[in-house]
């Protein structure tokens, strides 16, 4: 089976960068001149360029699931307008990934999504942005 898959694609152009799973795609080049060693999620972002990347984001409160669902769809229709594209997935009564195909694109997402009334928290890489409007992010400052 194996040598008539490679019999079939023997005649094929290869594919074009952009075409390929993302698992085969090269690894964006990085101009480390551009980049401030001293704000390391701006290294981050740049690595995340073209890349799948997920972000959970909390709802603060108690919230049913149907309204965590729409308030996590207000906010993605708030990052469609601004020309980010995110899948959302409820995984939780209280939370929610958002997909990014340009994982770059998280960060500004997130600056979008912590200044929301009812965000908890965003999570990124492991790294916990509190909502401005939440208690942890009161008791930080």
């Amino acid at each position: 089976m194996e040598r008539l898959l490679d019999q079939w694609e023997e005649d094929e152009e290869p594919l074009e960068e952009d075409e390929l799973p993302e698992h085969l795609r090269p690894m964006p080049k990085l101009d480390m001149n551009n980049l401030d060693p001293n704000n390391p999620e701006g290294l981050l972002q740049a690595t995340k360029k073209g890349r799948t990347l997920m972000t959970f984001v909390q709802v603060s409160g108690n919230p049913a699931r149907d309204e965590t669902e729409e308030i996590t769809k207000l906010w993605q229709t708030g990052l469609w307008n601004s020309h980010i594209q995110a899948e959302r997935y409820l995984v939780d009564d209280n939370r929610a990934i958002f997909l990014f195909k340009d994982g770059s694109q998280a960060w500004t997402a997130k600056e979008y999504l912590v200044e929301q009334e009812r965000c908890e928290s965003v999570t990124i890489e492991s790294k916990v942005y509190h909502g401005k409007h939440s208690a942890k992010y009161k008791e930080e400052l």
